[in-house]
């Protein structure tokens, strides 16, 4: 990486964050840290719920419980920091911390794509297929499927960030932004890279598609078969089942395809900023609720574990 810039001091980016006064920023820090332990406590309940139910112990509520250990994952990689931010005075992140940030945001972000996908295969196949469904969905079916997401997800976008990490940086590099984003990061380079700009949004448009396309198969599939039930309860029941994870699915997917299906578009700042901690942040604390609600196992579960 070059930097080229008139101060010899810069020892990484400065993330502007929520430019609000100093009591803005203290009340900012004790609301995102409220918000972060009750995403730490949502999403670990339905983990321990999941591990110490025994009835619970099936590839639905086993990729659940993968997928709320991704959340937790997944808002570690911005609130910790924004947290320090919020305190900072220089607001200075390192160029190796904003680029690991990076890197981490963006890979378990692709994981949830991936997870995302597979669940509504699982889905697809507990409805469509009933009578094979234990002998199709296995344990070490559901175990390859959960390793296929993480290594698919941390493979997805580490040769673009390492092409952008050896580019050359100008101007005051000042990221109007709570996290290292590939469009504020592009904007400081000091030519315009067309090319990777190019081949970041075709990679990122796949990343979202596919799985998205797989999701929207499945539930397309899901809903033939169960307009064919011929019981009103038996329809119930299916569409409770599936409700959680439609309602995940539109929240995830439709905030980020606003941000990232064009990156370096000109979205205003403050824009970028809310779209994405509605989806980096408002839906890993959502996600646990929509879960536990509509699915009385896991609500049971839950109760149980809390000891309500």
């Amino acid at each position: 990486m070059k930097i080229s810039n008139n101060s010899s001091t810069t020892t990484g980016f400065i993330l502007l964050g929520f430019p609000y006064p100093r009591e803005g920023q203290v009340l900012l820090f004790v609301l995102f840290s409220v918000v972060y332990l009750l995403v730490l406590m949502g999403n670990g309940s339905i983990i321990c719920a999941v591990t110490q139910d025994q009835r619970l112990h099936t590839p639905m509520y086993i990729l659940l419980a993968n997928f709320s250990f991704l959340e937790i994952c997944y808002v570690t990689s911005t609130v910790p920091n924004m947290l320090v931010n919020f305190l900072s005075h220089t607001k200075v992140i390192s160029f190796p911390g904003c680029f690991l940030q990076f890197y981490f945001f963006f890979s378990l972000g692709s994981t949830e794509c991936f997870f995302l996908a597979i669940m509504a295969f699982d889905r697809y196949l507990a409805i469509c297929q009933p009578l094979h469904y234990p002998t199709l969905m296995t344990g070490q079916l559901c175990t390859y499927l959960i390793v296929s997401c993480w290594v698919l997800g941390f493979l997805w976008f580490p040769v673009p960030i390492i092409i952008i990490s050896q580019m050359s940086f100008c101007g005051s590099m000042i990221i109007d932004h709570f996290l290292c984003d590939p469009g504020p990061l592009l904007a400081l380079t000091c030519s315009r890279a067309p090319i990777m700009e190019f081949f970041w949004t075709i990679i990122s448009s796949l990343l979202l598609f596919i799985p998205f396309l797989c999701i929207m198969v499945s539930y397309t599939l899901v809903l033939r078969a169960v307009l064919r039930v011929p019981s009103a309860a038996g329809q119930r029941k299916a569409f409770s089942t599936c409700g959680s994870h439609l309602a995940v699915v539109s929240l995830f997917y439709g905030s980020v395809m606003v941000m990232y299906l064009s990156p370096t578009s000109q979205h205003e700042a403050g824009m970028q900023k809310f779209v994405t901690l509605f989806y980096s942040v408002g839906t890993p604390l959502i996600n646990p609720v929509i879960y536990s609600l509509r699915n009385k196992d896991m609500k049971y579960a839950l109760q149980k574990f809390l000891g309500i």
